[in-house]
C-alpha cells in the first residue's frame, strides 16, 4: 500500500506525518492487499485566522473497484485526520464487501450458464 501525504498552507511536521502513517496502518491493515494507493491532502483553509478550518482529504484507490474519497474539516488537524481515516476505513470495507458480493453473483450466474456443467449441478457450488 503506497501512502502519499501532502500539506498545503503549512509545514508538514514529522509528528503529523507519523501520526497519519500510524493511524492508516492500524485502520486499513485488514485491506492492505486490496489497496493500491492512499493519498492524503492536508490543508489549513483560513490560514493563521483559526477556526474550523483544518481539512483532510483522503483518496483510497482499490484494485478493481471504484476509488473512495473522504473529506473532513475540523478545528484540530489531528481530529480531522482521525475522523477522515475512520470514515475512509468504513467506506473501504463497504466497498470491498459490495465488490465481493457482486463478484460472487457474477460467478454464480456464470456457473448457471456454463455449457460444460451437467444439468442440475453448479460448477462452483456443487449439487443444487
Amino acid at each position: 500500500m503506497q501512502i502519499a501525504i501532502q500539506a498545503r498552507g503549512f509545514a508538514l511536521t514529522d509528528a503529523l506525518r507519523n501520526h497519519t502513517h500510524t493511524r492508516l496502518g492500524f485502520t486499513l491493515s485488514h485491506a492492505a492487499s486490496r489497496i493500491r494507493h492512499v493519498g492524503i491532502r492536508l490543508s489549513n483553509l483560513n490560514g493563521p485566522r483559526g477556526g474550523v478550518d483544518k481539512r483532510c482529504i483522503i483518496e483510497v484507490r482499490l484494485h478493481g473497484l471504484p476509488t473512495v474519497m473522504i473529506e473532513d474539516i475540523q478545528s484540530d488537524m489531528y481530529t480531522a485526520i482521525d475522523r477522515a481515516i475512520g470514515r475512509a476505513a468504513r467506506a473501504v470495507m463497504r466497498r470491498l464487501e459490495h465488490g465481493m458480493s457482486r463478484r460472487r453473483k457474477e460467478l454464480r450466474q456464470q456457473s448457471h450458464h456454463d455449457p460444460t456443467c451437467p444439468p442440475g449441478l453448479s460448477s462452483e457450488l456443487g449439487p443444487l
